[in-house]
């Protein structure tokens, strides 16, 4: 499910800050009214997280164990 950005049309408030996001399927109807003190919202344009390409070395680094294939079902410890 990928994440909305919303801010207030009007004014602020103390329960949601004027900002929110929240993780809404696109089956979803739009979002008009803030979840917690019903005033109204607009979606804002965000950032979004894009998958990079990493290598062996960066998974050994993050902690996993890396193994190459060398026959048919055998692996050997990198």
């Amino acid at each position: 499910m990928p994440l909305y950005e919303y801010e207030l049309c009007d004014g602020d408030c103390k329960a949601c800050g004027g900002k929110f996001t929240l993780r809404r399927p696109l089956s979803a109807q739009e979002l008009t009214k803030c979840p917690s003190c019903r005033k109204p919202v607009r979606k804002v344009l965000s950032v979004f997280n894009s998958p990079k390409k990493l290598s062996f070395s960066d998974a050994k680094k993050a902690g996993f164990k890396v193994y190459k294939k060398i026959g048919k079902g055998e692996y050997e410890k990198q």
